[in-house]
């Protein structure tokens, strides 16, 4: 288990942030976009979005308001880029109940979180599917 520049493992940072990032969207999604920064890429369904603003505006704009992510797995692993980062790959997977959906969608997402100097992380990178069938 590696260390993170906090001196918590990979697997309580992934685990809070996952807990924090679900938590934001069912309940203030409008407050994702702190999360993100200018190099951020987000896949949304095959769909390449580039920079905070841009990402903020999919996430914004997705046909629904009201929602609930049920956790399934959260997996971990340390990551380095040039330089040793001490970035972390994030792979959830789980459903979302719709408000007013009587069946859950079943989906997985990966996140890239790379460390900020102060000790927090943001979303370099994050894949988003539905997983159908």
């Amino acid at each position: 288990m590696a260390e993170t520049n906090k001196g918590r493992s990979e697997e309580e940072v992934a685990r809070a942030f996952v807990n924090h990032y679900y938590h934001l969207f069912d309940n203030d999604r409008s407050s994702l976009f702190t999360l993100y920064r200018s190099t951020s890429l987000l896949t949304f369904e095959g769909q390449k979005i580039y920079g905070v603003e841009d990402i903020f505006y999919k996430l914004k704009q997705l046909p629904f308001d009201q929602c609930r992510h049920l956790i399934s797995t959260v997996d971990s692993q340390p990551s380095s880029m040039a330089g040793g980062c001490g970035g972390i790959l994030v792979f959830v997977s789980g459903s979302i109940q719709l408000h007013g959906e009587d069946h859950p969608l079943r989906f997985s997402q990966t996140f890239h979180l790379v460390p900020l100097p102060q000790g927090s992380f943001f979303v370099q990178n994050e894949m988003f599917r539905l997983n159908y069938g």
